[in-house]
């Protein structure tokens, strides 16, 4: 074996490992659930348990879902009808496309012990074959599929535990189904996100870093007063987000993108239960943002843990796509268009990577 080979082996070996022991402490912090000390998460034993027993944070049980029924395993893709994208194509006026995704890349922000590395096997990887002498490369990916990069949270992501710790038959997701049901080393059983519809919506972004005039901070929770005043600002109103629509949040966090990955993953400004109520009752399919979880991190409740996560993936069906990038959008002041993204086919996976656009 080659010095390079060797060198790659071990370089594979290690980040399979988790050797980054400032991220390992920060799984086991943001997990657990949070508080920020000195731009760090920190959490202990006795948090742990305080979440544990925190109470529902609405109605249990959520299951069955009371429009999709208790079968329903596509969530609040369900909304993507043929109206809704014959609507939604009425968004489109210059033809003009826009990535919202970022590029993927070993040095981007990744939460906790998560790992993205690639390697060409060979280079070239096969050939020569033919008179032609043709020969190609493949590529070797080990990461989270779902959960790198710009990543789609399916339904399978999120859980809470209702029962005792270790009672898997009372560890709900969506639609009540259990880990018992869903579980396995291969896979989800169910609601894998291969049964996500593709969506093709409307799409509306609140530029809140426009409203507040700077760049969020940690912790720092967009409330409903600041979407009303990022619509007025932007010339919009309530109304014009309808059902099974998609919602944005632009905090400024993005700015901090393989630029200082510590402070960015450290926390996060974001929406909390206020914002995700009015998502709820507005119907909404998706929100998204510009920063790893859409949500605040920590919650202003240092009790909860992503209570967010739970309340519209888990109890509501609501899918969550993190880590986008606005910038193209916001330098054409553009701010509803038409969001299409179709996530990866993935059979059992919790959630999906790709390349999501806005066309406007």
């Amino acid at each position: 074996m080659d010095a390079r080979y060797l060198q790659d082996k071990e370089e594979l070996k290690q980040s399979a490992q988790g050797v980054d022991e400032d991220r390992r402490a920060f799984l086991t912090a943001g997990l657990v659930g949070g508080a920020v000390a000195a731009g760090t998460l920190v959490a202990g034993v006795a948090h742990a348990q305080q979440v544990a027993q925190a109470p529902a944070l609405s109605a249990a049980p959520w299951w069955p879902h009371p429009k999709w029924g208790k079968d329903d395993v596509a969530g609040a893709s369900n909304w993507i009808t043929p109206a809704k994208v014959l609507d939604a194509a009425k968004l489109i006026k210059d033809g003009k496309i826009y990535r919202i995704g970022r590029m993927y890349e070993s040095g981007m922000p990744k939460f906790g012990e998560r790992a993205f590395t690639m390697r060409i096997p060979g280079s070239p990887t096969g050939g020569p074959f033919g008179a032609n002498k043709l020969i190609y490369h493949d590529e070797f990916l080990a990461t989270e599929i779902g959960q790198t990069g710009t990543q789609f949270d399916g339904l399978g992501h999120i859980g809470i535990q209702m029962g005792k710790d270790g009672d898997k038959n009372e560890m709900r997701y969506y639609n009540g189904h259990t880990e018992q049901e869903i579980g396995g080393a291969y896979g989800l059983a169910k609601i894998g996100v291969e049964h996500v519809k593709p969506f093709f919506t409307r799409g509306h972004l609140f530029d809140v870093e426009a409203v507040k005039g700077k760049m969020m901070e940690a912790g720092e929770e967009i409330k409903v007063a600041d979407l009303r005043a990022a619509l007025q600002k932007q010339g919009m109103t309530e109304a014009d987000v309808k059902e099974g629509d998609a919602v944005f949040f632009n905090t400024g966090w993005g700015k901090l993108w393989l630029k200082n990955n510590d402070k960015f993953n450290g926390g996060e400004p974001g929406i909390g239960l206020e914002v995700a109520k009015w998502c709820i009752d507005k119907g909404v399919c998706l929100t998204g943002g510009d920063q790893w979880a859409t949500e605040v991190v920590p919650n202003p409740d240092k009790n909860l843990a992503f209570p967010v996560h739970g309340e519209l993936i888990t109890k509501n069906g609501i899918f969550n796509h993190e880590n986008l990038d606005f910038t193209a959008l916001i330098a054409d002041r553009k701010y509803q268009f038409a969001y299409i993204f179709s996530p990866a086919p993935i059979k059992g996976a919790t959630g999906s990577n790709g390349g999501p656009i806005a066309v406007t």
